[in-house]
């Protein structure tokens, strides 16, 4: 990666020109379009999508509706505020 020269503010005026010309998309391009898949498969293929399976899951994911200020509370003491309640539910239940 070539080194910034000392100075340099950024694109000139010149440069944003020569690439402003990228017209808003008709009808007509939007029907020619394809999809990033079909132009790039290989490419496609190489990224990876979301986390995926857990090799050992832990943990169940459940939907639990709780009041407002239960959550607010424990998002304010910052982040991994589910597994706190996580744990304060085993500690209350008294479950290892």
């Amino acid at each position: 990666m070539p080194k910034a020269r000392k100075g340099h503010k950024g694109y000139s005026a010149r440069d944003l020109r020569e690439v402003s010309d990228n017209p808003e998309w008709t009808k007509e391009d939007f029907a020619k379009a394809r999809p990033f898949a079909e132009v790039f498969p290989k490419l496609a293929a190489s990224i990876r999508k979301g986390r995926g399976p857990n090799k050992a899951p832990t943990k169940k994911l459940v939907s639990l509706r709780l009041s407002p200020q239960v959550i607010e509370a424990y998002k304010a003491k910052g982040p991994g505020w589910q597994s706190r309640i996580d744990a304060d539910l085993r500690r209350i239940n008294k479950i290892k």
